[in-house]
């Protein structure tokens, strides 16, 4: 078959996102997102009280912002599929949708005459779609780093060899490392795949630095920017600046919008190249039986029926953080940070990972990951849980040679762990706790964390815990969590 290439443009969306038109009163309700002093808010703990949950997983997700919780609710009665509808609301959901990608591309500082903004689910998905579309061969090779999520190393390591920059010993990118492999690699390398922030310890690589170095030998860069989005500003920069950033890759969810949503945004000249990585409904213009006509950006990427209510909710978080200011976020992020590591630090048997000095925080997000001595990171987090109404994570993170690595762990220990856990029993799984502040999060939420590592230190705490070899996770004997108390999909509620 042959595959013949037509570019289309799209027209700027001249709708607002926040003064879309709203219904009468009377045909819709609005609910307020909840808050802290909700009831319904007020999640069990296991001595039958409650108590506010506090959050301080924000690394894994974040719960929408009020705007965005309102937006979403005033934009639903007016969503329909988007493109070539000629009804009201269909051209209304095209207009926002559209809308959508012009404001992500803002939020990145993307220049978008020569660059696209792609949607899809999420960063996982956006590293996957460019490893397919990237023209490697197994020659070639991806300069990749130690602090990776599993999401920025797995995808290349099926198109092409993939070479990983060390960390130090408390966890930042080696660049001595880095420039030493991109130099003995450098008529091999395609691209540079770094992390903008770290998911395990918040620090924070030089990003523009290496994107000058990788241009530099020719190669592209891209930075997964799902941890650095909602806490540090990003600026793509002018495609011919050395610093430019080439490809960026980010996720709703992680930035207050958890609506489905993540975006690819790069190059126009990259995808229009070749044909799409996926096909069928939406990405063609004209289609015979012997020829194709792919539509133009971004739409010959995002096959099918795409998910408009999770762009509209992104370009509004978008826009909520911009106005909110990024640096402002930053600087009450550094600010609470460093409060976080001093008060952590005063916890008996606590041993923090990464950077432990809090007069350097702004040289991380407010990622904090710990261990206390002699209990293991799910013990601990599963009292946090239960007993504290906290939610952190524990494990390993999506980022097992990392951990591995900032742990210490020597080979035969990681050899036994390895051959355990693959013959099912997962409960000697090495890993730690990991906080990850947002922006509500305050210095009463870190009080209330400290308190209650304080009790788990002094066995304080009134459960009996079991672990479940095939999970590793803790769990009190007897308790049976009433979720249907709370939420529940079946018609019977109680």
């Amino acid at each position: 078959m042959r595959q013949t290439v037509l570019n289309q443009h799209h027209a700027a969306s001249t709708l607002t996102l926040p003064n879309w038109p709203r219904l009468p009163i009377h045909s819709r309700v609005v609910l307020p997102p909840p808050s802290a002093e909700d009831e319904t808010q007020r999640i069990p703990l296991l001595d039958g009280q409650r108590a506010p949950y506090i959050n301080l997983d924000n690394a894994a997700s974040t719960a929408p912002l009020p705007a965005v919780w309102e937006a979403v609710q005033r934009f639903l009665p007016y969503y329909s599929s988007v493109h070539r509808g000629s009804g009201f609301k269909s051209r209304l959901s095209t207009a926002a949708y559209e809308e959508a990608h012009e404001i992500i591309g803002k939020f990145v500082g993307a220049d978008l005459e020569t660059n696209t903004v792609i949607f899809g689910k999420n960063t996982t998905e956006a590293i996957n779609l460019l490893a397919q579309r990237l023209p490697l061969q197994p020659h070639d090779v991806v300069l990749t780093t130690l602090l990776e999520h599993h999401s920025n190393d797995l995808p290349w390591r099926a198109r092409a060899q993939v070479i990983h920059v060390r960390a130090t010993p408390e966890g930042r990118l080696d660049e001595e490392d880095f420039d030493r492999k991109l130099a003995a690699y450098a008529d091999r390398v395609v691209l540079v795949a770094v992390t903008g922030a770290s998911n395990v310890t918040g620090f924070i690589p030089p990003i523009y630095r290496l994107a000058a170095k990788a241009h530099a030998v020719g190669a592209e860069i891209l930075v997964d920017a799902a941890q650095l989005a909602p806490h540090r500003p990003i600026d793509m920069k002018a495609d011919d600046d050395p610093e430019h950033l080439d490809y960026v890759a980010l996720s709703a969810h992680k930035m207050y919008a958890p609506f489905g949503t993540g975006a690819l945004i790069g190059p126009k000249r990259r995808f229009l190249a070749s044909p799409p990585a996926q096909r069928g409904g939406g990405t063609v213009e004209i289609v015979t039986l012997d020829q194709v006509y792919w539509r133009g950006l971004p739409d010959r990427e995002e096959a099918g029926s795409p998910n408009v209510v999770g762009a509209v909710a992104m370009a509004v978080a978008a826009q909520e953080l911009m106005a909110m200011g990024m640096d402002h976020i930053a600087r009450q992020e550094s600010e609470l940070t460093a409060y976080a590591l001093r008060q952590l630090q005063t916890v008996p048997g606590l041993t923090l990972y990464g950077e432990r000095d809090w007069r350097r925080p702004h040289e991380r997000t407010g990622v904090i990951p710990f261990n206390l001595a002699g209990i293991p990171h799910g013990l601990v987090a599963a009292i946090l849980g239960y007993e504290g109404g906290i939610g952190v994570r524990n494990g390993c993170f999506c980022a097992h040679p990392y951990v591995v690595h900032l742990l210490g762990l020597t080979e035969q220990e990681q050899s036994f762990w390895r051959w355990e856990a693959l013959a099912g029993d997962k409960s000697h799984m090495p890993g730690m706790v990991r906080i990850s502040l947002g922006h509500t999060t305050t210095r009463s939420d870190i009080d209330r964390l400290v308190a209650m590592l304080r009790r788990i230190v002094r066995g304080d705490y009134e459960g009996r815990y079991r672990v479940d070899p095939k999970t590793g996770d803790y769990a009190p004997e007897g308790c049976k969590d009433r979720f249907v108390d709370h939420f529940s999909l079946s018609s019977e509620q109680h």
